[in-house]
């Protein structure tokens, strides 16, 4: 849907012109899986799928929500006197959670807004459209009010909603590379810090596809919040000798000398990966800025096996995507990315050949799976911004 549909729609919706669209992207991670809440690097890049918001002022003190994806639940009106969670709100928890936490952070809002949400990420799809939506809301909210916040601080109030307002444990990694993405780049960002840089995201004769499996994430959230507390149990154990933060801070070396003091081994296994993954992400990023696309393919292999084998985040699914993909001419990588459980993988093809990997692939993964796959050619998009 174009931006002149868009602007038809809320004209027919809310009987009133918009006026102003800002828009949030979407995400692929390409390495560095579930080390963003262990203290490690991730390396993520916006792409040019997200979420549009379309608004105007109303004087009333409300927000009047509506999404074309999910235009069955309607116009969802919310006082914003009342700003607290309610499930009966159902997505539009997301961008009333953003208002709520803005308004704790001393925002006064001095009107009402109608908001006009449609996303083209696939619900569902782990490309992170809730990040999307919050991101959205928050630069919304900040150019509307004149609101005195930096990106970084948005970013930070995002992710307070996902865990504290949505209740999901999520790192910072989702909505940091949509608030701070950048066209032609990818972000490596240690999650301890922030501190990040930009690498350039040139594959000269190659091309990102991201491949949808199309099952409900139905486990996702709750295994999210389980891995996290498995982690931080591995932790605990791991502090009572090193001084460490966060798994993140650890060489393999300084984890194969003490992870006998994990005492429950599914703990060990999940604390491997985090440590290992984060090991490989640094490997990748140096792979990428030389250019050596096979040895970074290689790196995105290996952190798939350790969230199916060690994390166990893959699930048949996802597996089944990669191992199809892994088939295919023109491949040098592919892997799960998201939380697992269903979702999306990633793969590096070679331009030549994603006619033939996306029809071979979804055959394939149709054959063992019953689903049929979606694909997509990502491309590398900027953060949250105003669309003028």
């Amino acid at each position: 849907m174009n931006l002149d549909e868009l602007k038809a729609k809320f004209t027919e919706i809310f009987n009133n012109k918009n006026e102003k669209v800002f828009f949030a992207p979407g995400r692929v991670n390409l390495i560095g899986e579930h080390t963003d809440y262990n203290g490690g690097h991730v390396f993520p890049c916006a792409i040019t799928q997200g979420t549009y918001a379309l608004t105007r002022k109303i004087s009333e003190p409300k927000l009047r929500l509506f999404s074309l994806n999910f235009e069955n639940t309607g116009i969802i009106e919310i006082d914003l006197s009342n700003l607290d969670f309610n499930p009966e709100d159902n997505w539009a928890n997301y961008p009333k959670g953003v208002f709520h936490h803005l308004k704790q952070s001393g925002a006064a809002f001095d009107t009402g807004l109608e908001i006009l949400f449609y996303g083209n990420i696939p619900n569902g799809a782990g490309l992170s459209s809730s990040a999307s939506i919050e991101l959205v809301s928050c630069i919304l909210a900040k150019n509307i009010y004149n609101l005195n916040f930096d990106m970084i601080e948005l970013i930070k109030l995002s992710q307070k909603v996902e865990n504290e307002y949505i209740g999901v444990n999520s790192g910072i990694m989702d909505q940091f590379i949509i608030g701070m993405g950048k066209q032609d780049t990818a972000v490596i960002l240690d999650c301890n810090t922030l501190k990040y840089r930009y690498v350039p995201l040139i594959l000269d004769g190659y091309s990102i596809i991201i491949s949808n499996t199309n099952k409900k994430r139905t486990l996702a959230d709750s295994k999210y919040n389980e891995r996290r507390s498995q982690c931080e149990a591995a932790l605990h154990d791991l502090q009572k000798v090193l001084n460490i933060k966060s798994l993140g801070d650890l060489t393999e070396k300084e984890f194969e000398k003490y992870k006998h003091l994990i005492t429950d081994k599914t703990n060990e296994k999940r604390a491997r990966h985090a440590v290992y993954e984060n090991l490989r992400t640094l490997e990748a990023v140096e792979y990428l800025t030389n250019n050596d696309l096979e040895n970074f393919g290689k790196l995105m292999i290996a952190s798939h096996d350790s969230l199916r084998d060690d994390y166990d985040v893959a699930g048949a699914e996802l597996d089944a995507l990669v191992q199809a993909a892994l088939k295919q001419k023109g491949v040098i990588g592919s892997r799960m990315t998201g939380a697992g459980f269903g979702g999306c993988t990633v793969s590096i093809v070679k331009n030549e050949n994603i006619d033939d990997f996306i029809k071979n692939t979804g055959k394939e993964y149709q054959e063992k799976t019953g689903l049929t796959a979606d694909f997509y050619i990502a491309h590398s998009g900027d953060g949250a911004h105003e669309i003028l």
